[in-house]
Order: structure tokens, then sequence, then C-alpha cells
């Protein structure tokens, strides 16, 4: 099976040694997105704009991949702090529409340069 790596400047650039996304058949694996501005490469302040940048970072390479928020068939979310989970089950409800993927939501110490959220995510497209 051929591999297809996905990159798009609509999303953060990859910041170590991994792509933003693989395609292999009709899968996608989404590398975890932080909520980092691609444009910046900062990362966003506050819980609420970080989870908003989180799905955006998603959402723009799951269209660079050729599918969409809606082709996400597996979600896993890591938050520093699970006292946030009610905000990205909020948050999340603008961007996937039903039937909501499957999701983990994980409770760690610490992620990626600061950040409170984090999110990756397998997609099927075709």
């Amino acid at each position: 099976m051929q591999k297809t790596i996905i990159a798009t400047a609509d999303a953060p650039q990859a910041i170590g040694t991994y792509s933003q996304a693989v395609k292999a058949g009709d899968t996608v694996y989404l590398s975890g997105q932080i909520g980092l501005d691609p444009a910046t490469m900062q990362l966003v302040e506050g819980i609420e704009a970080q989870i908003h940048r989180v799905f955006a970072n998603l959402r723009a390479v799951s269209q660079a991949s050729g599918g969409s928020l809606a082709d996400v068939v597996k979600l896993n979310v890591f938050l520093t702090d699970l006292a946030n989970f009610a905000k990205v089950n909020e948050i999340m409800a603008q961007y996937f529409v039903q039937p909501y993927p499957a999701r983990a939501a994980v409770g760690v110490k610490e992620l990626p340069r600061g950040a409170l959220v984090e999110a990756d995510a397998v997609m099927v497209i075709g």
C-alpha cells in the first residue's frame, strides 16, 4: 500500500520528525495538533482559543487530505486539566456534527510548548 504525505500551509508546520498527516489507502492519520497559529507558529492564549485553534488546524489538514472533519472516525483529545473537558465538548460541537466520531479524552501532565490541549484524529475518505 502506498503512503502519501499530507502537508498544508493552513496548519502549523511540523516542528519535529513527523508529518501533518499520512494517507494510506482510504485512511488518513492526522498528527496531533496543539493551539499553534499557522501564520505565526505561536501558541494562542487561553484554553478556549487553544481548543478552537486545535480543531481549526485539524480541519485544515483534513481538507488538505481531500476530506473534512465529517470524515473523522476517531478523535483523541489530551488535556492538561480535565476540568476543561466540558469546554472541549461545547467547542467540539461547533466543528463536528452527528454522527460524532469515536473519541477518547485523556488527562496528561504536560504537552509540547506548554499547550493546554492537543488532539489527533483518524479519518476515512473515499
